[in-house]
C-alpha cells in the first residue's frame, strides 16, 4: 500500500520532522521468509526508500532503517558473523540504490549482531553517515545483559557517526542510560524513546506518554548533549511536533 505509506511519511514531514525512516526495518531475508518474500528483499528496500524519498523533498532526511536479523548468531545460534553480514548488506544495498541519505541501524539488543551490520554497510559505503542503536532494560542494560560500556567499547573499531539508544523504555530510563552514555564516548549522542511502557486496556496495548511530557524531556535530552532526538513505539506525529 504505498499510498499508505507516503501518507504516513508525510505526517510526520509535516509536524517539522528533519528525518524519516524508511518503512523497511524488518526487510531482511529471515523476516521476510515466512511470507515467502525473501527472494524480494532488494526490491522491498529499494521501494521503502524511494517512498521515504518522493515525500522528503518537501522538506527531510531519509534514514534507511535497518534491524535486527530476527535469528541468533554464533556463539549462540548457527548464523556465523559473515552469514549476518552478509544478510544486512543485501537489505543495505536496496537502501543505497534507492537513495538514502543516511542509514539507522535500530533496536539492536546483542552487540555482536549490530557489529556486522556496521561491517556490512561500511563495505558498501564508506562516507554515508551512519546511526547505531541498541535498546535497553529499565536498568540501563541491553536485551542481551550486556553494559552500555560493551555497546560503546564494541563500536569504537568502526567508523559509526552516533550512537545511541531507541526503543523498549520511555523517555525517563533513557534519559539516565544516556547521561550514562556521555561519560563513555564523544560520538554525538541519538535517543528515540518509546511513548512510554504500554498497558492493556480494554484489549488494546495503549502507549500513556503524552505529547506534552515527551517534549519535556526532548529538552532534557539536549541539556544531556543529545544531537538527535526521535521517537520510537507509541509516538506519533503530535509527539515529533513537540
Amino acid at each position: 500500500q504505498p499510498d499508505l505509506v507516503r501518507e504516513v511519511h508525510r505526517d510526520y514531514v509535516n509536524a517539522g520532522a528533519d528525518v524519516i525512516e524508511t518503512n523497511t526495518f524488518g526487510a531482511n531475508r529471515f523476516k521476510l521468509a515466512p511470507y515467502g518474500l525473501e527472494a524480494r528483499l532488494r526490491d522491498i528496500a529499494l521501494a521503502g526508500a524511494r517512498l521515504a524519498k518522493q515525500v522528503a523533498q518537501e522538506g527531510a532526511l531519509v534514514a534507511g532503517s535497518v534491524g535486527p536479523l530476527g535469528v541468533q548468531i554464533e556463539p549462540l545460534g548457527k548464523l556465523s558473523f559473515d552469514e549476518a553480514k552478509d544478510a544486512f548488506r543485501e537489505q543495505i544495498q536496496g537502501l543505497l540504490d534507492g537513495g538514502v541519505d543516511l542509514l539507522i541501524l535500530e533496536t539492536f539488543g546483542h552487540v555482536p549482531e549490530l557489529v556486522q551490520a556496521v561491517r556490512a554497510a561500511r563495505e558498501l559505503s564508506a562516507d554515508i553517515p551512519l546511526i547505531a542503536q541498541v535498546t535497553i532494560n529499565d536498568d540501563g542494560s541491553l536485551l542481551s545483559g550486556a553494559s552500555l560500556e560493551t555497546f560503546v567499547t564494541g563500536l569504537l573499531p568502526y567508523a559509526v557517526d552516533v550512537v545511541g539508544l531507541n526503543c523498549s523504555v520511555g523517555p525517563k530510563a533513557m534519559l539516565e542510560a544516556v547521561e550514562r552514555m556521555r561519560k563513555l564516548t564523544a560520538k554525538h549522542l541519538v535517543v528515540q524513546p518509546n511513548a512510554g511502557m504500554p498497558r492493556s486496556i480494554d484489549g488494546r496495548m495503549i502507549y500513556l506518554c503524552n505529547p506534552e511530557y515527551f517534549g519535556e524531556y526532548a529538552k532534557r535530552f539536549i541539556q544531556a548533549g543529545v544531537r538527535v532526538i526521535g521517537g520510537c513505539c507509541g509516538t506519533t506525529p503530535e509527539h515529533i511536533k513537540w
